[in-house]
C-alpha cells in the first residue's frame, strides 16, 4: 500500500481569519516570537499498490484539484510514502 499524505493550506493573497484568531491567541498568552500562523486540512490517503510514480501523480493531481483543494483560494502538496503490509 502507498500513503499519500495531503497539505492543502490558503495562498498569501486569501484572509484566513481563524489563523489569525490563533495568532492573537498566542501574542495573549506570551508567546510573542510567533510572527505568523497558517492553517489548513491535512488528508491521508491511502492507495492500493501496482500504479506507476508518474500515475499516482497524475491522479493524485486530479483529486486535490476536484476536490480537496479549492484552486482560487488555496495551495496544496503532498508526499508519497510506502507503507508497511498489515499483518
Amino acid at each position: 500500500m502507498t500513503l499519500v499524505k495531503v497539505y492543502v493550506t490558503y495562498k498569501k493573497s486569501i484572509l484566513n481569519p481563524e489563523a489569525q484568531a490563533v495568532h492573537s491567541a498566542l501574542t495573549r498568552l506570551g508567546y510573542n516570537d510567533i510572527n505568523d500562523v497558517k492553517l489548513g486540512k491535512y488528508f491521508e490517503l491511502t492507495v492500493a499498490d501496482g500504479k506507476s510514480k508518474a500515475d499516482l501523480d497524475q491522479e493524485i493531481n486530479e483529486i486535490c484539484d476536484k476536490l480537496l483543494a479549492n484552486y482560487n483560494m488555496e495551495n496544496y502538496h503532498y508526499e508519497i510514502a510506502e507503507t508497511e503490509a498489515a499483518q
